[in-house]
């Protein structure tokens, strides 16, 4: 019984194990320098939106960044501004910023001190 549970275990493990390999697969520095056009409204990490309706980027998963990005450019995600930025990028281009914003220090809310209702 013990040898099923095992082998089902190194199963699970080398099913996850590109997964968890995978990371992003932009050029964090690639990503940096290609984010200036970016920071007029996100800031230069993407924590530091100049307006509140503009999200913050910093801390955020590369693939969700990667997704919208690829959205904005499609037109599948209506927004014109963005749709502008985005339609300039190439794959390359948004892998590479993905990668760099998911690297940054995200503003996550500290819900430690949250009371349970």
């Amino acid at each position: 019984m013990n040898h099923i549970r095992t082998l089902a275990a190194l199963c699970a493990l080398a099913l996850a194990a590109p997964v968890l390999a995978a990371g992003p697969k932009g050029n964090v520095a690639a990503g940096q320098e290609k984010s200036k056009t970016c920071a007029s409204c996100h800031g230069p990490t993407g924590n530091e939106s100049l307006d509140p309706s503009y999200p913050k980027l910093a801390g955020q998963y590369p693939e969700y960044l990667a997704k919208a990005l690829h959205d904005y450019r499609s037109g599948e995600r209506g927004n014109a501004i963005m749709a502008g930025m985005a339609a300039a990028l190439t794959d390359e281009d948004i892998d590479d910023l993905s990668a760099f914003y998911a690297a940054q220090a995200g503003d996550l809310q500290d819900l430690s001190d949250v009371k349970q209702r």
